[in-house]
């Protein structure tokens, strides 16, 4: 029994990482369009969505970093706790708030990506 939850709670840690790790690239892939885009004549308005979405991207790869880095640190203290014992409570609560967190950046990236991409509809054109 114990062993089906220590997996579940590293599968799904694995799981929240890698989400991260294909937001990070896509970001890092958006911030690089963004400077594509500044080589074309833009009105004022285009000009402070630029920057607001290369700050946005900023911000939110270092939300990504950090988050990540909770979890892997995460991970390794199930590690070390099933190998002296079994998962403690703390640890199992602290993994349903990280699950909030991963839900939460999650819809703020969704929201940045759907922005973006409505952002980039009408500057193509």
């Amino acid at each position: 029994m114990v062993q089906t939850d220590i997996s579940q709670l590293s599968s799904e840690c694995a799981e929240w990482r890698q989400i991260l790790r294909n937001y990070k690239d896509e970001f890092s892939t958006a911030k690089h369009y963004l400077e594509e885009i500044c080589r074309k004549t833009l009105s004022k308005d285009q000009l402070q969505e630029i920057e607001h979405f290369d700050n946005q991207f900023l911000i939110q790869l270092i939300n990504i970093h950090d988050l990540k880095q909770s979890i892997k640190n995460h991970e390794r203290k199930i590690k070390e706790e099933t190998s002296t014992s079994e998962v403690s409570e703390p640890t199992y609560s602290y993994h349903e708030s990280l699950l909030d967190q991963f839900l939460s950046l999650e819809n703020t990236l969704q929201e940045l990506r759907n922005e973006f991409k409505n952002f980039i509809s009408v500057t193509s054109c």
